[in-house]
């Protein structure tokens, strides 16, 4: 909402700078505008009018952001005709619970009934007179987990793995379907006749004879080197 106010107050001041610019020139602006223009501000009708048509978007914009506000800064949206909760406010300190934040900034229940403000005031007195009880009431006013609930293990892990588990089966159907409906056969030259072809041919020209492929084969008995 504040953008929409400075929008709106720059174009309104603006337009009303040129405007003052143009009523000194008077009629002066409208016999002479052909020659010379006005003197002491030469202003050309030209420009005014580029300006003028580029502040009126801006001063619309203004206008219409200043009146409907941004939804960033609204702070009460409407939907259906009904009001939803206002936006809260992030600036005040807020309650959670935190193992390394032992007393947070403000208790967990802000909001008292009866009963908790008359704890509250017994809590002044001695402790002794406190059942176990309203110990645990008072506690529960201020903090929402104890330690213990807060280190206890959840079974959050299971719906991780199992989300995991998900995406695996369905990158396995994507990677399946692929195989069989996108990507073209296996080239000729992969398949275990060719190879055997290839290094018969390879053996027959004798590559590498001395340290290389053709150096383990014995081609007296006609086998590979034992």
């Amino acid at each position: 909402m504040m953008l929409g106010y400075i929008f709106s107050y720059l174009s309104k001041s603006l337009t009303a700078s040129l405007s003052r610019r143009t009523v000194t020139c008077g009629p002066v602006l409208r016999h002479t505008e052909e020659k010379a223009g006005c003197r002491g501000n030469q202003q050309s009708p030209g420009l005014f009018s580029s300006v003028t048509m580029l502040a009126l978007p801006a001063f619309r914009i203004g206008h219409f952001l200043a009146k409907r506000g941004l939804p960033a800064f609204a702070s009460i949206r409407t939907a259906h005709g009904h009001e939803i909760a206002k936006q809260e406010d992030m600036s005040v300190p807020k309650y959670i619970d935190r193992q390394d934040t032992p007393l947070p900034d403000v208790p967990y229940q802000q909001e008292l009934n009866s009963e908790q403000r008359a704890l509250k005031v017994k809590e002044k007195g001695s402790w002794k007179d406190l059942t176990n009880e309203e110990k645990l009431a008072i506690y529960r006013i201020m903090f929402h987990q104890s330690y213990g609930e807060m280190k206890k293990p959840t079974n959050e892990w299971k719906t991780v793995i199992g989300g995991l588990l998900y995406f695996i089966g369905f990158t396995g159907l994507i990677v399946w379907w692929q195989r069989v409906y996108v990507y073209p056969k296996m080239p000729q030259t992969l398949t275990e006749d060719w190879k055997a072809m290839q290094a018969r041919r390879m053996l027959d020209m004798r590559m590498n004879p001395i340290e290389g492929f053709a150096s383990k084969w014995d081609y007296e008995k006609n086998e590979w080197k034992k």
